[in-house]
Parts: structure tokens; C-alpha cells; sequence
């Protein structure tokens, strides 16, 4: 998506020429689901978010502030034990089909697992239940397999009899990287609570930190350009900021708007490229035009 707090990729102004001009093709966006894990603090003025900084190294978005999540795998539309709202009201609530809903939501489940170790998943038994601690040699084990795709998310359910618990995740946001992007995702964001026993750990090989942090201080360091950020990461965390309790914000989420956030580039006749993200006025970017050319030139 776009670059961070303020900036551009270099790539970006050429990259939106050409699709103006018809040269480049805009690349299918993959779907891909985020969660912001949440706790309360002891203090009882603001849940903490789970946030991961990515590698320097990484193709995408690299050194910019995250939560754990990623791609959908062609694998997570297998059938799963599942607990929580039926597939056609995951459907109905991401406006999606429901094989597609079940997708996104075990990619949201499984992602979490691989980049956090916390799993929102339990026994398949009466009664609400979650598993209460995924530190051993054998989970991690697992954890690795699902990570090199050596293991299928159902088959790892299916091995552990346990359940998908959808019910405890929450959507919160949709975004989708612009066109003129190589690299574009439908990303899907949502809430959970980090489940009682469990805890993250850092064992992404994707990140570099990890730490919980208060909404308020995340937004302040980026403000402060300390910590960077993608919008809709800055974005959703902001979202966050009204609320004392973890509940409070997954209350809130049923009336959250799930339109999708896209980025508009125009071309102003001298070749000046204004960037826009409908909603999100403080994302807005002139990029100005080259000194040799003009958007007359360039077509």
C-alpha cells in the first residue's frame, strides 16, 4: 500500500504513468486477513494491541509497524471444524461468498498462530472452550509445519479434534492496496482478545520486534515518526483509541463499516499525480510532475 508516515515508494509515480497510459496491467489483489490481538491493561484505560515490526528485508512493507496476519492459502477453504456464526453470516457480515468467508477466517486463525503462537481454537466439546496454552515442543512443531506449508490448517484441526472459534473474531476494517501496487491484498482486518492462558511470543520470521502496545502511544510514535506505519494500520489503531476495554471495542465492531478503502491516483494535465484514500483525507499525496515531460508527453 502506500509508503510510510508521509512518504512514497520511488516506484510510484512511474508505476501510475504507465497504468494511465494502458502499459502495465493492475496485478489481481490477493485476500488476505490481519488481526489486531487485544488485552486489557491494568490500569483499565485502553486495551493493548499485539504489534509486530517487520523485517527491513521483507518485499513488502518492510520496516513498517503490523499485526499478525498474511495471505489466504488456496488450502484454508478446506472444510473445518467450526464454533460461531455459520458460514452464510460470515458471508452476509464480509460480503463475500461463504467459501470465500471460510477463507478469510481461517487465514485470519491461522496466521495468527504462525506469527504469534496464540491459537483461537478449542476442543470440540459442549460449551464455549479455547486452548489454554500452545508453548510446547509439539505445537511448535506444528506451528513450523503450517509455516512451510508442509500442513494444511484443517488437517492441523482435524489431528488436535479441535475447533475453529470464530466467534471470537471480530472484523473491524477492509482495505485493498492500490492498482498501481506489485504487490496487491485484500486484507480483511479483526479483532480478538488474546484468550485467557495463552500468550504471544515472538517467533515471526517475518519480525524483528514485537511489543504490546496502547493505542495512544502507537499513534504517538508514529506521529513522531518513530514508528512506521501503513494507513490502514495507523488507521485502525486510531479506531481504537475511544475505548477503555478490550470488550468495549469488540462491542463496537458489528457497527463498523466494511466498505472497502482503495487509493485513487489522478493525473492532473501537467503530469501531477494526486493520491487519495476516499475517507482518509490526511493520507492525500501530490507527487509532482517530472520537469521533462507532462501527462501529454507521457501518453
Amino acid at each position: 500500500m502506500t509508503s510510510m508516515n508521509g512518504g512514497f515508494p520511488a516506484s510510484w509515480p512511474e508505476r501510475i504513468r504507465a497504468l494511465d497510459r494502458g502499459d502495465i496491467t493492475p496485478v489481481p489483489p490477493r485476500r488476505a486477513a490481519t488481526v489486531l490481538l487485544l488485552r486489557d491493561t491494568p490500569e483499565g484505560d485502553a486495551p493493548a494491541v499485539h504489534m509486530l515490526r517487520r523485517r527491513t528485508s521483507m518485499a513488502f512493507a518492510g520496516g513498517a509497524y503490523a499485526y499478525p496476519g498474511g495471505g489466504v492459502d488456496p488450502r484454508d477453504e478446506r472444510p473445518v471444524r467450526w464454533a460461531g456464526p455459520s458460514l452464510d453470516a460470515w458471508a452476509a457480515t464480509l460480503r463475500v461468498a461463504p467459501a470465500i468467508a471460510q477463507a478469510v477466517v481461517c487465514a485470519a486463525v491461522r496466521e495468527t498462530f504462525e506469527e504469534s503462537g496464540v491459537l483461537l481454537a478449542g476442543p470440540r466439546q459442549e460449551g464455549a472452550t479455547v486452548v489454554a496454552d500452545t508453548t510446547g515442543d509439539d505445537w511448535e512443531a506444528d506451528r513450523t509445519a503450517l509455516v512451510r506449508h508442509e500442513l494444511s490448517f484443517a488437517d492441523f484441526l482435524a489431528r488436535r479434534d479441535l475447533v475453529l472459534r470464530s466467534d471470537l473474531l471480530a472484523p473491524w476494517a477492509r482495505w485493498i492496496t492500490p492498482e498501481f501496487e506489485e504487490r496487491r491484498y485484500d486484507t480483511w482486518f479483526f479483532l480478538a482478545l488474546l484468550p485467557p492462558g495463552q500468550r504471544t511470543r515472538d517467533v515471526s520470521g517475518e519480525a524483528d520486534r514485537t511489543a504490546w502496545l496502547r493505542p495512544a502511544e502507537a499513534v504517538a510514535g508514529y506521529a513522531a515518526d518513530e514508528m512506521v506505519m501503513l494507513p490502514p494500520t495507523i488507521t485502525t489503531l486510531r479506531a481504537l483509541l475511544p475505548y477503555r476495554t478490550a470488550a468495549e471495542a469488540l462491542a463496537a465492531a458489528p457497527a463498523r463499516d466494511l466498505t472497502p478503502v482503495l487509493a485513487r491516483a489522478a493525473l492532473d494535465a501537467d503530469g501531477t499525480v494526486v493520491l487519495s484514500w476516499p475517507g482518509h483525507d490526511e493520507f492525500t499525496q501530490v507527487i509532482p510532475a517530472r520537469p521533462d515531460s507532462s501527462r501529454g508527453e507521457a501518453r
